[in-house]
């Protein structure tokens, strides 16, 4: 039961890296809370089940072009509902309604298109492949989970550390004002945050429909999950969510070892709370 809670725990943490990843990036970027972040792991997941099960293109393919639908939907949003509102100096607090409004309707086309109904991406009705991994199993699709959420992980902290695009990402967070000034096209490189970060939303929505399945509002869960890793980690750095991602998967999987597993998301709170009370910054400063 120790292995087991273990394993699950690391992959509940790769998963809501994933989320915390992106939503981290836009937030340092941006300075504000995006919520349609969510519903883009939905718009992922529901391409891939379009493109793959109801279509029948190859799988591999059909999750390329998801990844891509999440990211360019994304960057849509910025161009078309965010850049507007920045460039007319709106306050965070009308982006946030604008980003809830995105939610709502987006989450709303996709129950409206794929209906409530609970739907499984995996094109395998057999069982699946399982790895025993020191008395605990983990199946093939949490293996994969594993991989990328490090892989992603990895790659992002070599482009933010070591290429101009990822010093420039850095110079925006630092001060977006100073970075127009010197010569920095803030509103170009912003787009192309959310293209990224809104791909990897949809990566994570991908890997949660072959895990589990998906349904309209998986976004919304996910969201949630990924604002208390980013809030714990510390707000706005990238590093920090990896960390509160991790540590959020622990403490809800270890606190219903010996209580029903409905008290997970009220476990996940909790810890929030505890972090805004006594360390609202979270582990890691920005």
């Amino acid at each position: 039961m120790f292995s087991q809670l273990i394993l699950n725990s690391i992959i509940a943490g790769a998963i809501y890296t994933l989320v915390a990843l992106g939503f981290n990036l836009i937030y340092g970027a941006t300075k504000f809370f995006n919520l349609a972040h969510g519903v883009l792991a939905a718009v992922g997941g529901y391409s891939v089940f379009f493109f793959g099960k109801t279509l029948g293109w190859n799988i591999y393919f059909a999750t390329a072009l998801g990844i891509i639908f999440a990211g360019l939907l994304g960057y849509g949003l910025d161009k078309f509902v965010y850049l507007p509102l920045r460039r007319r100096k709106a306050s965070k607090m009308i982006l946030l309604v604008a980003s809830l409004g995105a939610l709502t309707a987006i989450q709303a086309i996709i129950a409206i298109l794929f209906t409530s109904q609970f739907r499984t991406l995996s094109q395998n009705t057999g069982a699946q492949k399982i790895y025993e991994v020191f008395g605990g199993v983990i199946t093939e699709t949490q293996l994969v989970i594993l991989i990328t959420g490090i892989a992603i992980m990895t790659v992002l902290a070599l482009i933010l550390k070591y290429t101009m695009f990822g010093k420039t990402i850095k110079a925006i967070s630092d001060d977006e004002e100073v970075a127009r000034i010197v010569g920095i096209n803030t509103d170009k490189i912003i787009g192309y945050v959310f293209f990224i970060g809104s791909a990897i939303a949809g990566l994570a929505g991908i890997l949660v429909g072959f895990d589990t399945g998906i349904q309209p509002t998986i976004g919304l869960g996910l969201l949630l999950k990924g604002v208390i890793a980013s809030i714990v980690g510390g707000i706005g750095n990238v590093y920090g969510g990896v960390i509160g991602a991790f540590l959020l998967g622990f403490v809800e999987n270890f606190g219903i070892w010996k209580i029903s597993g409905e008290w997970k998301d009220a476990i996940a709170f909790a810890l929030l709370i505890i972090f805004l009370i006594f360390r609202p910054r979270g582990i890691m400063n920005k």
